[in-house]
């Protein structure tokens, strides 16, 4: 049984929910293979190759890859694939982008957001938005899974000593090609594996009120984040969506300031450490969540917080 993990990076460095989703092919046996595919990326090979667990590093370095882009990907991924009992990635939106095209290609189901490994064909994922944990089973051949990296620890960096195998086979579709790309560049933790992140609502009323966040954020060293109704409302960009439709968090410490706990929400949070809540509406369900909860006017309560702090 052997397990083909898809490496997130920048070409550089690997990112994070790379350990995450190593975490969960631990917990499968058998050996740990990962792809790295992208364009001058020695970087990102080189710490794979020092990873725990990981025996083999596959290595996929052409300009078909420098973005990573799925069309060509998915392709390279499916013929790979067909060596390996399971293939995983993180359940982020490259992964969501490439997988379902992989098992497309394989002929196979795919298991979106697997948070429990019960056994090599057994699964738990969540379903109606987190309220319930489904228990499915793969017939297939091929296990073609994306994997919820908060649900996971991570594996140590160091330690590993893997082999590196270059591949030669290059799959370029011909059918997209990459324009542009606007990164977001912030001093601030990345929100999806910050250990403190502090959120806003629609409760802040505008974009401009956001700065209270933005300024307990910084004091607490924290990653900002965002209900779905304050990025609709034009608040903050969406890049900074908590919830089933934004980014799914699980930090340390989660902050919830004038938000009411929709369940969307609550699907992409409630699985944080310590939550607290802030709230004038003492009904609010995020209080239902919520190990501590402050039924306050967030415009007194934040800036008092934070001169506390």
């Amino acid at each position: 049984m052997n397990t083909l993990v898809i490496a997130e990076h920048d070409n550089r460095s690997l990112k994070g929910s790379t350990l995450n989703t190593l975490g969960a092919a631990a917990q499968l046996g058998g050996e740990v293979h990962l792809l790295v595919a992208g364009l001058d990326c020695g970087g990102a090979v080189a710490e794979a190759a020092a990873l725990p667990g990981v025996s083999k590093v596959l290595v996929a370095d052409a300009d078909a890859y420098q973005h990573q882009l799925a069309e060509s990907l998915s392709r390279l991924v499916a013929d790979l694939g067909k060596n390996y009992t399971h293939i995983l990635a993180p359940a982020g939106s490259a992964g969501k982008n490439l997988m379902p095209r992989v098992a497309a290609l394989l002929d196979v189901a795919q298991l979106s957001d697997i948070v429990g490994v019960v056994s090599p064909s057994t699964f738990r994922r969540p379903i109606y938005a987190g309220n319930a944990i489904a228990t499915v089973q793969s017939l297939d051949p091929v296990v073609v899974a994306t994997v919820r990296v908060s649900a996971f620890d991570p594996q140590p960096a160091q330690g590993g000593d893997a082999t590196i195998q270059t591949l030669d086979v290059v799959h370029e579709t011909g059918t997209v090609r990459f324009v542009g790309e606007e990164l977001a560049v912030s001093d601030r933790p990345d929100l999806g594996s910050a250990r403190i992140v502090v959120s806003g609502g629609r409760g802040l009323g505008s974009g401009e009120n956001f700065a209270l966040i933005e300024s307990l954020a910084d004091k607490l060293g924290a990653a900002v984040g965002a209900s779905r109704a304050a990025v609709d409302a034009g608040f903050v960009a969406n890049d900074r969506q908590v919830g089933q439709t934004g980014k799914i968090v699980a930090p340390e410490l989660y902050v919830a300031v004038g938000i009411s706990g929709a369940i969307q929400h609550l699907a992409g949070m409630k699985d944080s450490k310590v939550i607290v809540a802030i709230n004038k509406d003492e009904e609010a369900p995020i209080f239902q969540v919520a190990d501590y909860g402050l039924v306050a006017d967030l415009f007194e309560a934040v800036p008092e917080l934070e001169r506390a702090l």
